[in-house]
């Protein structure tokens, strides 16, 4: 009996300390995080969560030694860690390469037209999809650490937009199959009133409708 509460204390002692540094480390990012997101629309929920998945909430071991957090692959020259990752001068240089991976890579660059900076849903499916980590459940666990912690409180989501709606697809055919979010255009909507209250740009709502010009109707349904 004793031995079951020893181990139930501990096990309440370690949720609890794995709870803190999460928090931590939100306090500590989350403002690089947000200015990410603004300079180039990459949802600061999804950087957080991968950063925080990729790295146990910055205690490993290539988190602490090569300033690595999000997983990267590549040379280093510490002499603390052999490791075949990534070695970095700073956290914020992490930070930058990750935006720079998805921004240079085919098969992540198109999300930046695709999905807003607050579509946190579709951005990490369509991580996930383009290869970023090779387990199946990546997807599935970056996302509960983004409900876990209320992380889409970072993405500055507009109060009038919808919000993203998705389902974790369970099969390749339904991978494709996925819905973009809609908004149906009210009386006295223009294209730059839309756009700057959605927070997508006037050039991506055109391309993703198909649209020749900035004419709207009332009831139009537009792909955000």
């Amino acid at each position: 009996m004793n031995k079951l509460i020893t181990l139930l204390l501990l096990f309440v002692s370690l949720t609890a300390s794995a709870q803190t540094s999460a928090s931590n480390y939100i306090e500590k990012h989350k403002d690089d995080a947000v200015k990410l997101m603004k300079d180039h629309g990459v949802p600061a929920s999804i950087i957080l969560a991968v950063a925080m998945h990729e790295s146990a909430n910055g205690t490993s071991q290539i988190a602490r030694y090569l300033n690595n957090h999000f997983g990267m692959k590549g040379k280093n020259n510490s002499t603390r860690i052999r490791s075949s990752y990534r070695g970095y001068e700073s956290v914020e240089s992490s930070y930058q390469d990750f935006i720079r991976l998805l921004k240079d890579r085919r098969q992540f660059s198109a999300l930046f037209d695709k999905y807003s900076h607050y579509d946190y849903k579709n951005w990490v499916w369509g991580i996930q999809r383009g290869g970023y980590a090779a387990s199946r459940t990546w997807g599935s666990q970056v996302m509960a650490t983004i409900k876990k912690f209320k992380l889409y409180q970072y993405d500055d989501r507009p109060a009038t937009a919808p919000e993203p709606v998705f389902s974790n697809p369970t099969s390749a055919s339904q991978l494709k199959k996925s819905a973009a979010s809609v908004y149906k255009v009210k009386k006295g909507d223009t294209l730059g009133a839309i756009s700057k209250r959605l927070g997508i740009p006037v050039k991506t709502l055109m391309k993703k409708n198909s649209l020749r010009s900035s004419n709207l109707s009332i009831g139009q349904k537009l792909k955000i």
